[in-house]
């Protein structure tokens, strides 16, 4: 289950959910001299991660990770890397360690066991895992119909991530994503929600339903980690 806030702007929201992140990457920090991030792409958190670049944390004892990314070109602004590399490393938070999911291999089944490793060596369980949430039930790239989603989503798999094909009517291309196990290897996970029909969404997936007609059902219907939801208009 969830705990749903709920903000008169996105600019109150984003500076209370930037506050409770740096608070609990500080505890991180301070009880086992680092602490690790894990934040979604698309276009929601670009104003909050603007917010948490100019907070004071222990950002040098920092590591920040996506929850997934997309199978193009770093550079390429459908990128979450380059998302991230803009908007959030920069400022105080320049010093942070990221640990990228793109490699340079041709596909994504092919990275599974570098980045998987990559995500392996990171402080886990991590500090903070930021997700968002698709109108279709998606979150990181756990993705309704998608080609590998049953086994991203199996908690039994020892995998930390796993690549995914969408369905091609989809257009959202070949991705990356960590794992439901991976990503409930969590202390606290963000949802990020605006607008009217995020709200409808969240309010839909909240109570029952399948798990693979709607991904993160698989978050929010766990009692392992504690999950709040930040909603703005």
């Amino acid at each position: 289950m969830s705990e749903l806030l709920e903000f008169a702007d996105a600019q109150a929201m984003n500076r209370a959910l930037a506050d409770a992140i740096v608070e609990r990457l500080a505890a991180g920090v301070t009880r086992n001299g680092q602490a690790s991030l894990v934040v979604s792409g698309g276009t929601t958190p670009a104003d909050l991660f603007d917010v948490l670049a100019a907070c004071d944390a222990p950002w040098k004892d920092v590591w920040v990770t996506l929850s997934d990314e997309r199978w193009v070109d770093p550079a390429s602004d459908r990128s979450n890397e380059h998302l991230v590399r803009t908007h959030l490393l920069k400022g105080k938070a320049a010093t942070a360690r990221f640990v990228p999911l793109k490699t340079a291999s041709a596909h994504a089944n092919e990275a599974e066991a570098e980045t998987g490793a990559a995500v392996a060596a990171m402080p886990r369980p991590f500090d903070v895992l930021l997700l968002g949430l698709g109108n279709d039930g998606h979150t990181a790239s756990l993705i309704p119909g998608a080609e590998g989603l049953a086994g991203a989503l199996d908690q039994s798999d020892p995998a930390l991530t796993r690549s995914v094909h969408p369905p091609a009517s989809t257009g959202m291309g070949e991705r990356l994503t960590l794992t439901l196990r991976a990503l409930l290897e969590s202390r606290w996970i963000a949802l990020l929600i605006r607008g009217a029909e995020k709200l409808e969404t969240y309010n839909k997936v909240s109570g029952g339903g399948d798990v693979l007609m709607a991904p993160v059902r698989g978050v929010l219907r766990q009692s392992r980690v504690p999950v709040t939801a930040y909603w703005s208009p």
